[in-house]
Formats: C-alpha cells, structure tokens, sequence
C-alpha cells in the first residue's frame, strides 16, 4: 500500500508540476507560418539557406510545383490570408486603389481571412510579426491603429518591405525603430519578437505564428556580418538570361537585348545582395526551431515555409522584378515539416498559395465546407495519404499597373508604363493584363495565357520541351487545345470555391461543350479568330 501511495503523490506532484506539459500531449497542433518576400526558387532563391534546408526540408516535405496565383506582394498575400484568388477578393495590386489594404478589404476579407477564423473558432492563439500587406498603415485605411481581426499578438510593419528606419504598428500603437543593427534590423527583430512570443505565450491553448520577413525584398541590406558573404556569385546565366522575348506580349517585346553592361552590373549586385539579406532569415529558422525544441513543442508544430512571389533578374532582358506570367516570378518555394510528415520527401503535385489557408485550418480541425476558400488542403498531401485526387491546372491572374501620364524617365514610351529603368525598360504597365491556365497533369505541363489589351495578346508553352519558355507555340499547337484551354480559363476567372476545384482539361472527368463558349462568355470566346493569335 506505501508503494502505491507513494506512486500516486509521485504522479500527483507530476501533474502539478506540469500541466503545461500534460495539455501539450493532448493539444491540436501548433502552426509557424514563415513567409519571405519576393524570393525565388527557379533561380536558386533557396540556395543561400543551409539551416532551413536542414531543419525543414531535410525534416519534412519539399512541394516541387508551388505556385502563386499573381506574381505580386500585395494580391499573393491577400490569397494567403483567404485562401482565394484574387479576382474573389479583388486585390488586383500594390495600390489602395488596387485594394491593398483598402478599407473594402478591411470591410469584406479581412474577418474572414484563416487567421480570424483560427482565433474566433478554432480557439487558437496567434501572432504576427513583419510585412503584411504593401499599404498597411495608409493613413486613408485607419493608419496603424488599425489591427486586423482575429491577430492576439500583432507587430506589423506600416507599408513595404525595409531594414532599418521603419514604423512597427505594436497592437496598433506606433513603434520607431531607427537604423542600429543590433536593435533595428528589422529581420533579427521579428526573431526576438517571436522568440519572445514563444516565452510568454498561454501554455493552454495551440498557437498560430506568421513571420513575415523583408528579405530578399529591395533594398536588399544585409546585416553588417553578411555584407561580405558570395562576393563570386553573380545571376544565373540560363538560356533566358539576357536574350530578346520574341513572339511574346509588347512589355517583354519592348526590353532592350542586350542590356547594356550597367543593368547587368546592376541586377547581379541586386542577387548578390539578396541572398545576404537570406542569411538572416536562415539565422532566424534556426533560433525559432531551437526554442520551440527547448520548449518540448516541436514535434507537434507544423513549420510552414514560403514566399509571396518569385523574382526574375536578366530574364528576357528584364532587369529585376516580378509581375510577368512565366515560371521565374510565380514559381515559390514550399516547404512542410511536422506531425505525420515524414522527413526528406518531395512532392510534384501543383500546389498554390491558395491551399496555405484551408490546409492550416484543416489542421485545426475546422470544417471547410464552412468556408468561401478556393483552395484546397495539403493535409492528405502531407501525411501521405494514397489515392489523393489532385488537381491538374491553377488559375494565375495579373491587372497591370501604369500611370495614366507619361514616365518622366521615358516620355517616349507614352503613357501607362511604370517601373522604368534609366535605359527605358519598364517592367509594368497598364495592358500587362493577363490570366493563365498552368497545367501539370500527367500527359501535359502547359501555360496558356491571354492578355486583355487591344491586340487580345495569346502566349502558350509546352515546358516538358521548352522549360525556359522562350518559344511561345501559340500559333502552331493544335486548334482543340486552344479552343479548351481558352473556355477553360473563362470558366476558372469565374470560378468561386469548390467550382474552382473542377477537373481540368486533360482530367478524365473533364467535360467540355464547345456550344457554352458562345452563350455564357460570347464576347470573349470571339477573341478566337485567325488574326488574334
């Protein structure tokens, strides 16, 4: 009996000692959603990352075919927080006017973005620190006072992405910080912040973290240790590189071949500088894991790690942006480590930023069907599950930017360019309007794309044999695909929730009635006509 006694005061003081630990074995799993910002994968984005690549995806599960469904900050990361494409919740650009961070965003998206339901239903705690949207703070938007729904913990950088010299909204009160490393770097900062976080937090509830860093964003400053790191490393010379865009839209048409050697000097010293700026993201992945270690959390947190576009430097004599259709700008990084992931796996299903949601709300047990989320969730990806049925294409959208004047740099271009370089090359404009079908299904790894300008711009490409898409086929693929591929795309630009889910059109299920083209979308299947491509 004074063994069993002694046994049950052991397992008492146990449980006294450690109800945290006792509510942990028992919880939903944590959530660490780390986000980068404009960083590539096709042009070895990823390379600088040692750690990352060693605590994740080493750890768990690589998405070879990531995408995002416009190549620009402000649309791709309202897609991450609604878990739709941008023509469902209508932020088209970097712009108030575009929607970014616009008060109809705050009105319309904002309460039902993942976050907000994670905390009003899931009974998550969360926490958010750095670059949220490109016109968070805007004084005509309720400034940084305004804390978006459903965020415990909020840390959120006014406007766009910088190192030094900038404005946090700490709960929606201002916060300056200057330009001293060791206190205002702002990437060494998000990881104290959130290091911190991981400190202080409820040790009762599961959490949800989204660490959104500036790197490798312009303007590219490296902490001071990294100032001097790949100094022989210059952009990757591949067979895009530096070469005219024959047969594609004007704006890729227009970009001066070759670039003079001053835009190349430049664009080399820009990815020199990016990948500096990555080390301190790779700094930050080590210390987040290490704690949630220290902490006895890690096996149940999932570690979700990302970026909001790509990023091109001397492709098709385009000096550096995003914005354009082609694999280099909507091409990301994925990578998945947690709870029932196993380690050093790749997967080649097409995935997009639009799954991030629905997947991490999944993982919180709450039901989708209760959502308007055009994604779908990597949950059965990720653990393995056999005989998933996936999807075969993506809808990728882009509504151009331009100013309605002249760019003063380039008079004669006209108006409605922007982003110009000195040599009047501009990276945008206001007809840079497009949408595409990507496909990846067995038999085809397609893009088609229309352009709504006057000349009703098509580009199509076949990147099993042509995988730096240089030659668009347009012209010669054959009249069926097109036709398909075309209502296709009317059917996913209007697509919203499960509708956005259909099977594409090399799927077996896939149906396709020629006569629908001409009733419902007539206007735009009309753009079929010999002279149109």
């Amino acid at each position: 009996a004074p063994a069993a006694l002694l046994q049950g005061l052991a397992l008492a003081a146990l449980l006294m000692l450690s109800p945290a630990r006792a509510a942990r074995q028992t919880r939903r799993p944590n959530v660490v959603l780390i986000l980068t910002d404009d960083q590539d994968v096709c042009l070895g984005g990823m390379t600088p990352l040692k750690k990352t690549n060693a605590l994740i995806a080493q750890m768990g599960i690589t998405f070879l075919n990531a995408y995002v469904p416009s190549a620009l900050c402000c649309p791709s990361r309202a897609s991450i927080l609604t878990g739709k494409y941008p023509h469902n919740h209508h932020v088209v650009n970097n712009t108030l006017e575009g929607n970014c961070s616009s008060k109809l965003w705050q009105k319309i998206q904002e309460p039902y973005t993942f976050p907000a339901l994670l905390k009003s239903m899931c009974g998550y705690q969360t926490f958010f620190a750095g670059k949220y949207l490109n016109e968070y703070g805007a004084e005509d938007a309720g400034g940084v006072g305004h804390v978006p729904p459903g965020w415990s913990f909020w840390y959120a950088l006014e406007k766009n992405s910088k190192y030094y010299n900038y404005t946090l909204s700490v709960n929606g009160k201002a916060r300056r910080h200057g330009e001293n490393y060791s206190v205002d770097y702002l990437t060494d900062v998000l990881a104290n912040m959130s290091l911190d976080f991981l400190e202080y937090k409820s040790n009762f509830e599961p959490f949800f973290m989204m660490i959104s860093t500036p790197a490798p964003h312009s303007p590219w400053t490296p902490a001071p240790q990294y100032t001097k790191s790949f100094q022989n490393v210059s952009a990757p010379r591949n067979s895009n590189f530096n070469i005219h865009g024959k047969n594609k839209h004007w704006l890729i048409r227009q970009a001066k071949t070759p670039m003079t050697n001053s835009s190349i000097q430049f664009l080399d010293d820009a990815y020199r500088k990016r990948w500096q700026t990555l080390l301190s993201v790779d700094d930050l992945i080590e210390k987040l894991v290490k704690k949630l270690e220290l902490n006895g959390e890690l096996d149940n947190t999932y570690i979700f790690y990302t970026s909001d576009n790509g990023f091109h430097t001397g492709q098709f004599s385009l000096p550096i942006d995003k914005r354009q259709l082609y694999e280099f700008d909507i091409k990301v990084p994925l990578l998945v480590r947690g709870p029932g992931v196993k380690p050093n796996q790749t997967n080649k299903m097409l995935v997009a930023n639009i799954d991030l949601g629905p997947t991490i709300l999944d993982i919180a047990g709450y039901d989708l069907n209760k959502t308007q989320m055009d994604g779908m969730s990597l949950l059965p990806l990720l653990r393995g599950d056999k005989n998933v049925t996936w999807r075969s294409d993506f809808l990728v959208e882009y509504q151009g930017e331009g100013y309605n004047g002249s760019d003063p740099t380039c008079p004669g271009l006209g108006p409605g360019v922007t982003h110009c370089f000195p040599d009047c090359v501009c990276e945008d404009s206001y007809n840079n309007t497009y949408a595409c079908v990507r496909t990846l299904s067995t038999s085809w790894d397609l893009q088609y794309c229309e352009f709504d300008d006057r000349e009703v711009f098509v580009e199509v490409y076949n990147l099993t044999a042509d995988p730096h898409q240089i030659n668009n086929i347009a012209k010669t693929i054959d009249q069926e695909i097109l036709e398909k591929m075309n209502y296709r795309l009317m059917m996913l630009q209007s697509c919203s929730g499960a509708t956005c889910r259909t099977p594409g059109v090399f799927d077996p299920g896939y149906r396709f009635d020629p006569r629908l083209m001409f009733s419902n979308h007539g206007v735009r299947a009309r753009r079929f006509s010999a002279q149109s491509l």
